[in-house]
Order: C-alpha cells, then sequence, then structure tokens
C-alpha cells in the first residue's frame, strides 16, 4: 500500500506542475489527496486488523502457557509429596524450591513468548520474503545479505547462554537453600551471635550469582546491538541498491520504500531471534532439571493389589528385621524380633542413636526394611495401601511441626470431619486446652512458621491432641513428653492409660513412666535388643533399665529437696 501511494505522488507530481495556474491543478490536487487519504485508511485498517488478530493471538497462547505453567508446578509439588524421606534427605529444599518456582517460570516463558514469537518471526519472515522476491531478487538478497552472519551469532551465543543459564539457575538453588536454612534456624544464629557469618556467606554466594548473571548480562548486551547493526546494514543496503534499480529503471522508487518498511519490520523478529534463543536455551536447562526430580521414583510405594482396610486390631510383629539406611549405610537396626498383641502397650527405651525412632519410620513405611519383615494383623505391612495404613496410625515424632495455620487447624490436620468441639475435646486430653484459650484469639490464633509463637511443650501437647483426634488403631509416641512439667506428664499419661486402653500403643522414651503400666519393655543397644520383658523381669535383670530407673529416682529426689 505504502509503494503504491508513494508512487502514485511521484508520477503525478510532474503532472501537478505542468497545470501551474490552470484550474485544473486544484482538481488534480483534490483527486491526488483522495486518494492518499484512500490509501491511509486501508494502512490503519491493515493496522488494526493485525492489532485485533495479535490479540487473539496473545489470548490463545499466553493464557495457555499459563494454564500448562499451573499444570506443571502441580504435577511437581504432587510428585515431591510422593517421594520417600531418603529423597528429601538427599536434596536440599532451596533446590526443591527452585525447580517449582525459577524452573517452572522459564519454563513458562518457552510455552508463551518463545512459541508466540517464534511462530511470528517464521510467519513473518515467510510473508515479507516472498513479498521482496516478487518486487526484485537482486535486491532482496543484498538487503538479507547479513542474515547468514546473523545465524553464525545465533549459533555462537545461543551456547554461551545455555551454558551460563545452567550454573545461574544452580547458583540459584545455592542461595535459596542458604536463606531458608538461616530464616529456619533463626533462633541459633541469634543465640549463637551469627548473624554477620552467615551475612558474610549469604553475601559470598550472591556475589557468585551476580557475577554468573553479570557474565550472562554481558553476552546478551552484546548481542542485541549486533542485531541493530545487521538490520541497520541491511537498511543501508537496500537504498543504496535500489537506488541504482530505480536509475536503471529496473524498480520504482515505491519499492525502495517498500523494502525499507520489509527491512524494519524484519527488525524486531531478527532482534529477537537471539531472545527467544536465550529463553529456549534456559528453558531447555529448566525443564532438565525439573525431569530429574520427575523421573525419579519412590522407593516406597504400593504393592500391586495393595489391600484398603477400614479397621486394624493392632498386632504387631518384628521377625529379624534388619535395616540400613539407604543415603548413609548406616545400619540402624540389627536381627529385631518382637509380637505385640492387640490392645498391648510396648516401651522401646535406649540411648540416643540406638535405633529407637527407625522403628517408628518403619511402622509407618517411610522406609522398607532391608531385611526380615513387619507383619500388622498376621499381614506384611507391604501389603496395605500406604495411604489406609498411615491413616490407621496416630504418630507424634520428636520433632514437633506445626503449620503456619491456625491452632484448630494444626488439630484437626489428619481429619476431615473434626468440627470445634471435638478439637477443643482432645486439646483437654493432651493437657493444653486451657493455654490456647489463653492466646490471643483462642483457637483461631496463628502459630506462625513450624509453630514458632508457641512454647516447645505447647507444641508437643498439639502435636499430641493432632495424633489422638485421628483415633487411630495404633499409637506410637516417640519421646513427645520430653519439654512438658510433671503435673502435665501426669494427665496426658492418665488419659493413655483410660481412654487408650484398647488402643496398641508404642512409647519410645528415654525415661521411665511408673504411672504407665507396659505390657513388654524392650530395651535397645547399638540396634539391637539388649533387653526384653516386663517392669518387674527387667529390673530383676539389673541391667540397663534397672540403672536407668534408680538414675532417674536419683535425679528426682536431687529436684524435691
Amino acid at each position: 500500500m505504502v509503494r503504491y501511494a508513494l508512487d502514485l505522488v511521484v508520477e503525478n507530481i510532474g503532472l501537478y506542475r505542468m497545470y501551474e495556474g490552470f484550474d485544473s491543478q486544484a482538481e488534480l490536487y483534490a483527486s491526488l489527496a483522495k486518494i492518499l487519504l484512500f490509501f491511509g485508511v486501508v494502512v490503519l485498517l491493515l493496522a488494526l486488523t493485525a492489532g485485533v488478530f495479535m490479540y487473539f493471538m496473545r489470548q490463545t497462547i499466553i493464557v495457555m502457557s499459563r494454564l500448562i505453567e499451573f499444570d506443571l508446578r502441580n504435577e511437581i509439588f504432587s510428585h515431591y509429596e510422593k517421594l520417600d524421606l531418603a529423597f528429601y534427605k538427599k536434596n536440599n529444599t532451596g533446590d526443591l524450591m527452585a525447580r517449582i518456582t525459577e524452573d517452572v517460570s522459564k519454563v513458562r516463558m518457552y510455552l508463551g513468548p518463545a512459541i508466540m514469537y517464534g511462530i511470528n518471526l517464521v510467519g513473518l519472515f515467510t510473508m515479507v520474503i516472498y513479498a521482496m522476491l516478487s518486487v526484485s531478487v537482486e535486491l532482496t538478497l543484498y538487503a538479507l545479505l547479513p542474515l547468514p552472519f546473523l545465524s553464525i551469532s545465533i549459533y555462537y551465543v545461543s551456547n554461551l547462554i545455555n551454558k551460563k543459564s545452567t550454573a545461574i539457575q544452580q547458583q540459584l538453588s545455592v542461595l535459596n537453600s542458604a536463606s531458608q536454612e538461616v530464616y529456619s534456624g533463626i533462633r541459633v544464629i541469634k543465640s549463637y551471635v551469627q548473624e554477620l557469618p552467615m551475612a558474610r556467606f549469604f553475601s559470598k554466594e550472591s556475589e557468585t550469582y551476580k557475577d554468573k548473571t553479570m557474565e550472562l548480562a554481558r553476552v546478551q548486551a552484546l548481542f542485541h546491538p549486533l542485531m541493530l547493526l545487521l538490520i541497520g546494514m541491511s537498511t543501508i543496503v537496500t537504498v543504496y541498491v535500489g537506488g541504482l534499480q530505480v536509475i536503471k529503471g529496473n524498480i520504482t522508487p515505491g519499492n525502495i520504500a517498500e523494502f525499507v518498511i520489509y527491512v524494519n519490520m524484519l527488525t524486531w523478529p531478527v532482534t529477537a531471534i537471539g531472545w527467544v534463543a536465550s529463553i529456549v536455551q534456559q528453558a531447555a536447562a529448566s525443564q532438565k532439571r525439573i525431569n530429574e526430580f520427575l523421573e525419579t521414583e519412590p522407593d516406597i510405594e504400593n504393592e500391586e493389589n495393595a489391600i484398603f482396610t477400614e479397621k486394624i486390631t493392632g498386632k504387631i510383629e518384628f521377625q529379624n528385621v534388619r535395616f540400613v539406611y539407604p543415603d548413609t549405610g548406616i545400619q540402624a537396626l540389627r536381627n529385631i524380633s518382637f509380637t505385640l498383641q492387640p490392645g498391648e502397650r510396648l516401651a522401646i527405651i535406649g540411648r540416643t542413636g540406638t535405633g529407637k525412632t527407625t522403628i517408628a519410620d518403619l511402622l509407618l513405611r517411610m522406609y522398607d526394611v532391608t531385611d526380615g519383615q513387619i507383619l500388622i494383623d498376621n499381614k506384611n505391612i507391604r501389603n496395605y495401601n500406604l495411604s489406609s495404613l498411615r491413616q490407621k496410625i496416630g504418630y507424634v515424632p520428636q520433632d514437633s511441626f506445626l503449620f503456619s495455620d491456625t491452632v484448630a487447624a494444626n488439630v484437626a490436620f489428619g481429619t476431615h470431619d473434626a468440627d470445634l468441639d471435638k478439637i477443643k475435646e482432645f486439646t483437654k486430653y493432651a493437657a493444653v486446652y486451657q493455654e490456647i484459650k489463653g492466646l490471643s484469639k483462642g483457637f483461631y490464633t496463628v502459630v506462625g512458621e513450624r509453630g514458632v509463637t508457641l512454647s516447645g511443650g505447647q507444641k508437643q501437647r498439639i502435636s499430641i491432641a493432632r495424633a489422638l483426634i485421628k483415633e487411630p488403631d495404633i499409637i506410637i509416641l516417640d519421646d513427645c513428653l520430653s519439654a512438658v512439667d510433671a503435673n502435665t506428664e501426669q494427665t496426658i499419661l492418665g488419659y493413655l492409660n483410660g481412654a487408650l486402653a484398647d488402643k496398641t500403643t508404642i512409647i519410645i522414651t528415654h525415661r521411665i513412666y511408673s504411672s504407665l503400666q507396659f505390657d513388654k519393655i524392650i530395651v535397645l543397644e547399638d540396634g539391637l535388643i539388649s533387653e526384653a520383658g516386663t517392669h518387674e523381669e527387667l529390673l530383676a535383670s539389673k541391667g540397663f533399665y534397672y540403672e536407668m530407673l534408680e538414675k532417674q529416682k536419683s535425679e528426682s529426689n536431687e529436684i524435691k529437696v
């Protein structure tokens, strides 16, 4: 359209001057103005049409990329939840977070803007070059002469971008891990006055990240001016060669204007080649990192035809169980065998690191045994559906973890139908009801990340209430009364003696609870059962259990004095 308009003006300039001094000159001018106005309106309509279709293109492709980002992020999160404890011990939290946030965003940029501009690039190139060739093959070749140099530049720079993007993502994971550990362990850092050393460490890692991003920025800063330079050279060549062609009469002046517009139309796509190439390379690096985790299969999975059970009677049997931690190779348990009948109560006692918590992890199938087998209700624990099995077990771990949510939500975490009355009832059993009432918003008080606003004893008791409200068939308490006072301890133990009389209960502890009657007591030492029997039998043998009880009595008397 611009070519037609310009040629029309050039052709009619001489005619307009010939009619100088005549009335016909005004008529010619008016006629020419109407034609130019027509061309102007056509150009505006074409621009408007292009804008409308670009709007729908962005609505289609960009919205699609956001939906895929949503699906991908959910898929990664869901896959993370399926992976076992060994995976989380081998990988740091910051790296996991980087892959579900930064890496997914990089992939989204490829699926959205990169594809959109890539399609635009191919479509525009095809149409523009076809239009150029239809006018003059020679002028087209001269105008597009810089493109081979552009291709070589893209190939070289893309490789650089790929390497530097991978290094940047890896360093970002280090930064995320460092900051996450500092925030989680802020109490330890403050109490040991390590704010400055940690700030120096973070500053050092940030400096490394900055250097890597600056290296990438330098590559990109060199690349974009190079694109503009090559396009500028094309424009100059087009005007020069086109002028020679006009003199020879091969093309019209309007063709030069047409070619200049075509070259400028290619400016953004050609410049975007480097940007799109950068996005593609970064997305490839990010998707590779994402795939590393998505392709990781959990070691703990449901067996084929796994059993869904509504009720577990509570018989537990360990048969020659041996367990070696897969991530460290440390042997935690050796030849462990015992049987617990439904409703019986077992105490597992021993020094730190003797394998007590490992028994709880194996019962919950956080790990699978290395040798031997564990039976629940005379069925191998591996035959049960994981969700069904864990729903029937109430577990209070050593580390009382609370979510950044209300107290009520933390207590009701493992249930689907717990109302406030039921929540209050079980917090009374855990001897924490009165303290919750004293909080600013009672049961609707938000406890902060990891329950940071509560004391250690309060967190432990809320964790106990969370396990009890499930009304499980098997209860495992792992040293969960270490942060409570004697009176509170007696209140909780009183509930355990009464309401849990028909529940199979395993209590892992460093202490001996005289107010709790245990059907069986086992003492672990170096992953082996060194003593086993009832309270009276173990006292009579005068081994570690006897010594532990005497020491506990002595400490109790000292406190009274």
